[in-house]
């Protein structure tokens, strides 16, 4: 398993997490063999947004011996009353709904408190300036949770979001699906078929900007819905009209800026053992660029992906991370001092491209590689 940092927040998470959606499988009883299976993979991050008590039990119950073998993002927002699960943004709710999640975990903190379901840029003003954040920041003051995050939807209001300061987390959808898609407070929007109708080209660029931000910020995004609710992997389902593989959506999900780990849900063992062998995949079953670039109605011509088809390089360069830094200094206009140093250890940099165009023949996108080597040559000097 490969690990990566989570933000700024310090925190070492497994790459490939995991969803809590199988936790509800067999009335919780399933939960045993998940963690069981998790603990033998390395997978060591799990989201738990759900607030079913009986999840919530059980997985106490499957934790005790080893709390301190996993991190754990649990969701402050999402309660249990009267028998059902309910968003509330009361106060007094959400701090019942806590409490209850750390004594049926039988612990006293969280590694992650994230506020639950924001979609909207009203919702998050109301949440900043309210009783809510103080609710988190004195947990957080507290060390009952040891970071504060927030999952979303919509990229603008994540992007206010990370703007602010006030968060260090964020989990949002990802896959190459979505990310096609302007943001909207309807999430329904991101399934539905006339959202898909006409031909769409490129990332959205709020979707491209937040993903950026987040990188230069210091914000961990954990990724939700890397399969599109497991649409993306059935034809007949699938908004762009072809299936693409978990490995496919998990690579294109942590190839992304600013992602540190990818969440999928899995209702079995199987099923999370699927998402496992992304850590022993080849080259070939992670690359999702092929596939992509022949999805009809949909184009990314002239849009770096990140995908590394543009390897090897004849000079050793590594394109792709080259022109995310690139990417990251154009949207920020300026040079954030982080860019700055990630880009001058690299071992071989924009200014030694010597202009053979070999690696526009391999990309599936046609960017003008060469291009982009030399702003960046120009950007970051020798």
């Amino acid at each position: 398993m490969i690990y990566r940092t989570l933000g700024s927040t310090g925190l070492k998470v497994s790459e490939i997490g995991l969803g809590c959606e199988g936790f509800t499988e067999e009335e919780g009883r399933n939960t045993y063999a998940l963690v069981d299976a998790a603990a033998e993979a390395g997978i060591n991050y799990f989201d738990l947004y759900s607030p079913d008590p009986k999840l919530r039990h059980h997985l106490g119950e499957a934790l005790k011996g080893r709390r301190d073998q996993f991190i754990i993002q649990a969701h402050l927002c999402s309660v249990w009353i009267d028998g059902q699960y309910k968003r509330t943004r009361k106060v007094e709710e959400v701090r019942a709904g806590f409490e209850d999640c750390l004594t049926q975990l039988h612990t006293d903190h969280v590694e992650v408190g994230m506020i639950h379901y924001v979609d909207s840029l009203k919702d998050w003003q109301e949440i900043a300036e309210g009783p809510m954040m103080q609710y988190a920041l004195q947990l957080k003051k507290e060390g009952r949770i040891g970071h504060i995050g927030l999952s979303s939807h919509n990229p603008e209001a994540a992007i206010k979001a990370v703007e602010s300061g006030l968060i260090e987390v964020l989990m949002f959808s990802v896959n190459p699906c979505y990310d096609l898609q302007p943001g909207s407070e309807d999430i329904e929007a991101l399934w539905a078929d006339e959202s898909y109708a006409k031909p769409l080209v490129n990332m959205d660029p709020q979707r491209e900007a937040l993903y950026e931000l987040c990188q230069r910020k210091g914000v961990g995004i954990t990724v939700m819905k890397p399969f599109g609710g497991g649409d993306l992997l059935d034809e007949s389902l699938s908004p762009a009209g072809k299936a693409l593989t978990p490995i496919q959506c998990l690579h294109y999900a942590l190839t992304r800026p600013g992602v540190a780990t990818v969440l999928p849900g899995a209702h079995t063992v199987e099923e999370l053992l699927q998402s496992v062998a992304y850590e022993t995949a080849s080259k070939e079953k992670r690359d999702y660029a092929s596939a992509l670039a022949s999805f009809p109605k949909i184009s990314w011509k002239g849009h770096c992906m990140y995908c590394g088809h543009c390897a090897p390089c004849p000079m050793e360069i590594d394109i792709a991370t080259v022109t995310k830094f690139l990417n990251l200094v154009k949207a920020q206009s300026g040079m954030p001092e982080t860019v700055r140093e990630h880009y001058a250890v690299l071992e071989h940099t924009a200014s030694e491209c010597i202009g053979c165009h070999a690696c526009e023949k391999r990309c599936p996108f046609d960017v003008e590689v060469t291009e982009n080597m030399r702003q960046a040559a120009a950007v970051f000097g020798k």
